[in-house]
């Protein structure tokens, strides 16, 4: 019998939401020393299986390649479990006893984890393992391109946590995924929170499906080599970073901006490291594979070898080839080699001054990047700080490998697979996400402060105040009553003494 796609993906969603709902109360109960114990023992299963589930990835979507997906992994396991591990995320977790605030942990409930088809397995390793530190349930919709890894992926970081004592039902997936189950599990009643990482379409519904929600915007990276650097040191790093994984990390640099005056050491450097630089000819050719429609990439570049992408534009390179490099002078929707492209393919732009710089960097981050990251090489500390001050990124790479550099691998940043890009990318958050952005704190504040409240002011009204000269009036008139006939009497002055006796009778 055949049972229609979407139907059935919506019903496998729907009952996960349900288990994970019900596992996720359960997991309310559990103390800190038996999350961590969980969180351990699933990072350690993720961590063992790195290089297995990056060959399924590689196998499955087509992307990338097995050896760096292997590191993925084992940022998104090892290196995220040891940056997590310490931190208290299970009842009081802060007690300051000068101020007398005590501040408690609870988690959101049910996440709904979106996962993107470039980096499958670590994403959804580094989400499920966040999720068990801050006693969550989560949900994960796979992209359709990379259900099998994604999957299995979760499967192995459930087991391990359910054999370690977790709930059963804590981690779920829908293993038949649809876009319209996505959006439905997105807006699902009983999920609290959403964690997506995936394209813009996919984050804007995340951000109105009226939940809270974590998503995070295109990187456009800029990469500029100042005068200053170290320009072999640097042209090395850089290539390797856009060659690691085939350029499928958001992180990745995605132009260089290099300064006129060692430009010529930066040509020289960059077919040393593996580049080919392209003619006008191939350039042209190679435009209209990267974007056949304006402003829009071709998705079958992203993750593909450079020789693999130079042979689609019809365009012979050497076997060993890592990059493509045209040089450009514009940018735009329309420009092709300026927009974000996800595989080995390098714009070169040309500065005058390190102001120029600045400003085709700028230009670069509003075509799509603003908020996410910006690549420097420079030994001036000056420059590196005025970049830092004026560009609209939530996180600077210097004298380092962007791409891997902006997950944590190579920088003191928090290990992380989801880049928050701040309201300068529409997010709500500038940080690396990770376990301390799933969960809630409540507070427990003791007076320590005395506080005098001051007494109203006694105010009267105008009908107060003309029923006092109604009473005034009244006064004077029995007294004059009472005065002979052939006496003096000064009216004003009695009425002046009733008004000091009034006025001494209402400050009483």
């Amino acid at each position: 019998m055949h049972f229609d796609h979407d139907l059935q993906s919506m019903q496998e969603m729907r009952n996960a939401v349900k288990r994970a709902k019900e596992a996720q109360l359960q997991y309310m109960s559990f103390t800190q020393v038996q999350v961590d114990e969980i969180v351990k023992q699933a990072a350690n299963a993720a961590y063992a299986k790195s290089l297995s589930l990056a060959r399924m990835a590689v196998e499955e979507t087509g992307m990338g390649i097995a050896e760096h997906k292997k590191l993925k992994n084992e940022v998104g396991s090892k290196a995220v479990y040891e940056s997590i591990k310490d931190e208290k995320t299970v009842g009081i977790i802060r007690e300051d006893q000068v101020n007398k605030v005590t501040e408690i942990a609870y988690p959101y409930g049910v996440i709904a984890g979106i996962i993107p088809t470039t980096n499958p397995t670590s994403t959804a390793i580094f989400k499920a393992l966040i999720a068990l530190k801050t006693r969550n349930a989560i949900v994960v919709s796979p992209h359709p391109r990379a259900v099998k890894c994604t999957v299995e992926a979760l499967k192995i970081v459930n087991e391990a946590a359910v054999q370690a004592g977790a709930p059963e039902g804590l981690i779920g997936w829908i293993s038949k995924p649809s876009m319209s189950a996505t959006n439905e599990l997105m807006k699902h009643p009983d999920i609290n929170l959403i964690l997506a990482t995936g394209g813009g379409g996919l984050v804007r519904a995340a951000y109105s499906s009226g939940k809270p929600a974590y998503g995070v915007g295109p990187g456009n990276v800029p990469c500029y080599i100042e005068k200053t650097a170290k320009v072999d040191q640097s042209v090395r790093m850089i290539i390797d970073s856009k060659s690691f994984d085939n350029g499928t990390i958001c992180a990745t640099e995605q132009s260089i901006v290099v300064d006129r005056n060692i430009k010529e050491m930066t040509m020289r450097e960059l077919k040393n490291n593996g580049a080919y630089l392209l003619n006008t000819r191939e350039k042209a050719a190679l435009e209209k594979v990267i974007s056949p429609s304006p402003g829009k990439l071709n998705p079958d570049i992203v993750g593909q070898s450079a020789v693999k992408i130079a042979s689609m534009a019809g365009i012979q390179v050497p076997d060993d080839t890592r990059v493509l490099i045209a040089e450009e002078t514009e940018i735009g929707k329309d420009i092709p080699f300026s927009i974000e492209k996800l595989s080995p393919v390098f714009a070169l732009y040309t500065a005058e001054s390190c102001q120029e710089a600045k400003e085709i960097c700028l230009q670069l981050l509003n075509l799509g990047g603003r908020g996410h990251s910006l690549s420097l090489h420079t030994n001036d500390y000056e420059v590196a700080k005025e970049f830092a001050l004026e560009m609209p990124v939530s996180r600077m790479m210097v004298n380092t490998l962007s791409s891997i550099g902006a997950v944590g691998a190579t920088t003191g940043l928090l290990p992380s697979l989801t880049l928050g890009c701040g309201s300068f990318g529409g997010n709500i958050t500038s940080d690396n996400v990770t376990a301390r952005h799933l969960i809630n704190i409540k507070r427990m504040a003791y007076g320590t402060k005395e506080v005098t409240i001051p007494r109203p002011a006694a105010t009267s009204s105008i009908a107060e105040k003309e029923q006092a000269s109604q009473d005034v009036d009244h006064i004077v008139s029995q007294v004059l009553q009472q005065v002979s006939p052939d006496g003096e009497v000064d009216a004003k002055m009695i009425a002046d003494m009733v008004n000091q006796v009034i006025k001494k009778y209402q400050t009483n």
